[in-house]
């Protein structure tokens, strides 16, 4: 005998039937490549699957505007973190052969850098800059006064605003 607990619910699984090609299309059409958009499509409904709202999924009045909110959220991370990486390759080409990482570091490095950007998402991007520069560069908060024009006690306030963000974050 199965156990009915073990099975997603068939709400669920109507969902991805009736909506999963259209998802994946729309996607196609806005990465210009299929494979990344079968990932993102796949990833949309891991975290629908996921999410408390699959338990609300027979509930839905406009499931595709639920699916594109999820899936547009996903693309947004998809090209931020191809432009960290990009970034970060930019970076790499500039070194000198011997300082190069390695291909493992390479990664680790990679996955870090979107560990921090995932962490500090939804911060406003003078809180954000004010925290790095204190994090990776060592600035006091004078010095981050002065490149912020902004008074010592703000940067305070900003700094406090970051470490709150970052013990709140549930990742």
């Amino acid at each position: 005998m199965s156990d009915p607990a073990a099975a997603p619910e068939p709400s669920f699984n109507t969902l991805y039937r009736d909506h999963r090609s259209w998802l994946q299309g729309w996607l196609h059409r806005r990465l210009g490549d299929a494979w990344t958009a079968a990932d993102l499509t796949h990833d949309t409904f891991l975290r629908v699957l996921a999410s408390q709202q699959a338990k609300a999924v027979p509930s839905l009045r406009e499931p595709r505007a639920y699916l594109l909110t999820v899936g547009r959220r996903l693309l947004v991370n998809h090209y931020k973190r191809r432009s960290l990486e990009q970034a970060y390759l930019d970076a790499l080409a500039n070194l000198p052969e011997a300082l190069a990482p390695s291909p493992e570091q390479r990664w680790l490095l990679l996955e870090t850098l979107q560990a921090l950007d995932d962490l500090l998402d939804g911060l406003p991007a003078v809180v954000r800059r004010a925290f790095l520069w204190s994090q990776l560069e060592g600035l006091d908060y004078a010095s981050i006064a002065g490149r912020l024009e902004v008074s010592e006690r703000t940067v305070k306030r900003y700094m406090a605003k970051a470490y709150e963000h970052c013990l709140l974050v549930d990742l």
